[in-house]
């Protein structure tokens, strides 16, 4: 695994810090699955009734593999296979983690052209800290949502200790400011812009989340596809961002209440699809939107029920904050990162084992 940690400190601020973001790694077309760890499990850590592919199986099944025709990547659940009822059934989907992880100083861009939907699923793009068991390590939660919620739900999962400051400064509502809490709820926000999640996000053509983590707390933007910063609908691979031109996030959560590096760690890249588990398929949770039972989605055929329940990502970009390092804004791979963190003195990407949770 690559780390690409934070190269120097910057002061302590209760906003996001002024920088150019130079890229590092693009995920994109036939190679987007390349760097990417397959689970190869069942959910063991949220509990659905879903049986995470390994990568082979996965592709073979075409419930992960690239677009021929645009080069988005799409990540489904099964919606062929009959299960039939049982004491416990667990459908075919996918989780995969990368094989990247990112620290203070990174930006983490992805394009979503529509995400799961339906009633059971339960999809999420999430970070999650490496080398410790889980939360010690911290988890920021980008895109995550259950049923038929409309609005996207963002959140962070720490030890105690780690809160989200009053006033935040953000466009989000605020439904739980606690992230080391008890009950594993986290400090959450939810999105207030329309169609951030659901099917509404999907027949609006999706839209580009932007999460910011520095020092000064981690940032987390929305923009629905209309509303896209004209900076990232022009940019390609190898273009520089700049922050300061987003505006207020969705979400934030200012070292004022959270010492991002105190209660954070190096954070891979999680993208999965679970049905039911212990959000989405709690019966009170299931019936505010979903009638019925959460299982029985799961039990059948598949069609119509998962028909919608699928990723389609056009790109994840990242990158570091170019007054943090001496990186070459014309370059756009890890190699050359890991240069240029050599010749300020910073240690270079380490090769270490994948965290599970």
């Amino acid at each position: 695994m690559h780390l690409f940690p934070a190269l120097a400190l910057l002061a302590a601020a209760s906003s996001p810090s002024a920088a150019i973001y130079v890229p590092i790694r693009e995920y994109s077309g036939n190679t987007f699955f390349d760097t990417w760890d397959f689970w190869g499990n069942i959910d063991n850590t949220t509990w659905g009734n879903v049986t995470y592919l390994n990568k082979t199986t996965a592709m073979t099944q075409r419930l992960a593999y690239v677009d021929d025709d645009n080069g988005h990547a799409i990540i489904r659940v099964d919606n062929t296979t009959n299960i039939p009822s049982a004491p416990v059934v667990n459908r075919p989907s996918v989780r995969i983690t990368s094989q990247d992880a990112y620290g203070a100083g990174n930006l983490i861009i992805i394009d979503v052209a529509h995400v799961p939907t339906g009633c059971s699923v339960w999809p999420s793009f999430w970070t999650l800290g490496v080398g410790k068991e889980w939360p010690h390590a911290g988890e920021i939660d980008i895109i995550e949502g259950i049923n038929l919620q409309r609005s996207n739900q963002m959140a962070m999962h720490s030890d105690p200790g780690c809160m989200q400051a009053p006033q935040p400064g953000q466009t989000g509502l605020t439904l739980n400011t606690d992230c080391g809490s008890a009950d594993g709820r986290g400090c959450i926000v939810g999105e207030t812009k329309p169609n951030s999640f659901g099917a509404g996000f999907n027949k609006a053509g999706g839209g580009v989340f932007a999460t910011q983590l520095d020092v000064s707390g981690v940032y987390i933007w929305f923009w629905g596809r209309a509303d896209i910063p004209e900076q990232i609908t022009t940019a390609t691979s190898t273009s520089n961002i700049n922050v300061t031109a987003f505006g207020l996030p969705s979400a934030a959560y200012p070292v004022s209440g959270c010492n991002y590096t105190q209660f954070f760690g190096p954070q891979q890249l999680v993208i999965l699809t679970t049905l039911c588990g212990v959000w989405a398929g709690v019966p009170n949770t299931y019936a505010q939107t979903c009638s019925g039972t959460c299982i029985s989605n799961v039990i059948g055929s598949g069609s119509p029920a998962y028909d919608e329940a699928y990723w389609d990502i056009a790109y994840i970009r990242t990158y570091f904050a170019q007054d943090q390092a001496s990186l070459s804004s014309s370059s756009s791979s890890p190699s050359a990162a890991a240069a240029a963190m050599s010749a300020t003195g910073n240690s270079s990407p380490t090769s270490v084992s994948e965290a599970s949770s």
